[in-house]
C-alpha cells in the first residue's frame, strides 16, 4: 500500500509539471507570426488582395472600373497573375528576348504596343502548342495562319517564325480594329474570332466587350491581357524585382543567309557556316525537318548565329 500511495503521487506530481510546462508553452508559428505582424522589417510575405489601379485603360480605351461586374472580372485576372509568380518571372525574362522584335513591328502597322501583352497571354512568349493544334508565339491555327500568307507544311511552319508571326497578327487585328472600331474588341476576337464575336454583339445587342456575356475563356481573355499589363508596367507595386541584367537577351547576334535551294541535311550545313544542328534549330524554330527540300524553291531566310 505504501509502495503505490508512493506511485501515486509521483503521478501526480509528473502531471503538476507537465501542465505546468505546456501552460507556459507559446508555440513557435504564433511568435513567428506575432514577430512578423509587428516587425516592419521582417521579410514574412503577407498574403492579402491586391491593390487595383484606380483607373486603367488598354490601347488608349478606357476598363469602366465602376461597373462591378468588370471591377471584379479585372480583380480575378489581378489576383491570379499576382499570385503566380514563377510564370510571371519566367515571361518578363523571356519579355527582354522578344519584346524588342515585336514592339517596332507592332509600330510599323500602327498596332498600340499594349497588343505586345496579348503575346504573353496567348503562349507565354514560347513557341507553344495548344490542345486544338494553334502553334507559336501568336498561336495560330494552320487555317487562319495560311489566310495570312504564313507557309505551314511538314518542312516549314512560319507560325514559328517570331517576325513574320508578328507581323500576321497585326494585318488580323487592323482588320478587326477596322471591323469593330475598337482595340478591345479585336482583342476578344483573337481569342474567339471575328464572326463569333460579330454574333455576340447582334444577338445580345451591345455594343462592346464589357456588356458582352460571353463562353469563360473569351470572358476572361481581354482582362487577362489587362492584368498582365498592369503587373509588366508596375512591377514594383505587385512585388515583382526583376533587373535589367537578369532578362533574357534579344538573339540578335546573327547573319542571314537567304537560301532558294535545297539543304539535305541542316546539321551540315550549320557546320559549313560556324554553327552548330541546336543553334540554327534556336534561331530558326520555324525549320521544322533536319533538311530543307524546299520543292517550290521559296526563299528563305534562314539566320546564322555568330
Amino acid at each position: 500500500m505504501k509502495a503505490k500511495a508512493i506511485s501515486i503521487f509521483s503521478l501526480g506530481l509528473a502531471a503538476v509539471v507537465v501542465v505546468a510546462f505546456f501552460g507556459s508553452y507559446k508555440k513557435p508559428e504564433a511568435q513567428s507570426n506575432s514577430n512578423a505582424a509587428n516587425d516592419p522589417t521582417s521579410t514574412t510575405r503577407m498574403i492579402r488582395p491586391v491593390d487595383l489601379p484606380s483607373n486603367f485603360s488598354f490601347a488608349g480605351e478606357p476598363f469602366p472600373l465602376d461597373n462591378f461586374d468588370v471591377l471584379e472580372r479585372f480583380d480575378r485576372e489581378m489576383i491570379i497573375n499576382v499570385y503566380w509568380p514563377s510564370v510571371a518571372i519566367a515571361n518578363m525574362k523571356r519579355a527582354g528576348r522578344y519584346f524588342p522584335i515585336i514592339e517596332p513591328i507592332l509600330a510599323e502597322h500602327g498596332i498600340p504596343q499594349d497588343f505586345k501583352y496579348l503575346a504573353v497571354a496567348e503562349s507565354n512568349l514560347k513557341n507553344a502548342v495548344s490542345p486544338a493544334g494553334a502553334r507559336g508565339v501568336w498561336q495560330f491555327m494552320k487555317g487562319t495562319a495560311t489566310q495570312y500568307k504564313l507557309v505551314v507544311d511538314a518542312e516549314v511552319d512560319e507560325r514559328y517564325n517570331i517576325e513574320k508571326s508578328t507581323e500576321a497578327a497585326c494585318k488580323y487585328l487592323k482588320s478587326a480594329y477596322k471591323k469593330y472600331n475598337s482595340w478591345v474588341l479585336a482583342a476578344a476576337s483573337y481569342n474567339m474570332g471575328m464572326g463569333g464575336v460579330s454574333n455576340r454583339l447582334r444577338e445580345q445587342k451591345a455594343d462592346n466587350y464589357f456588356d458582352l456575356h460571353l463562353n469563360e475563356e473569351t470572358s476572361r481573355y481581354v482582362f487577362r491581357i489587362a492584368a498582365i499589363k498592369e503587373i509588366y508596367e508596375n512591377k514594383g507595386k505587385y512585388g515583382f524585382e526583376i533587373l535589367d541584367s537578369e532578362l533574357y537577351p534579344p538573339l540578335n547576334d546573327y547573319s542571314v543567309l537567304q537560301v532558294n535551294y535545297t539543304v539535305n541535311d541542316l546539321a551540315a550545313f550549320a557546320q559549313k557556316y560556324g554553327t552548330t544542328y541546336r543553334m540554327l534549330k534556336i534561331y530558326n524554330p520555324w525549320l521544322r525537318k533536319r533538311y530543307l527540300k524546299n520543292r517550290y524553291k521559296r526563299t528563305y531566310k534562314i539566320k546564322i548565329p555568330k
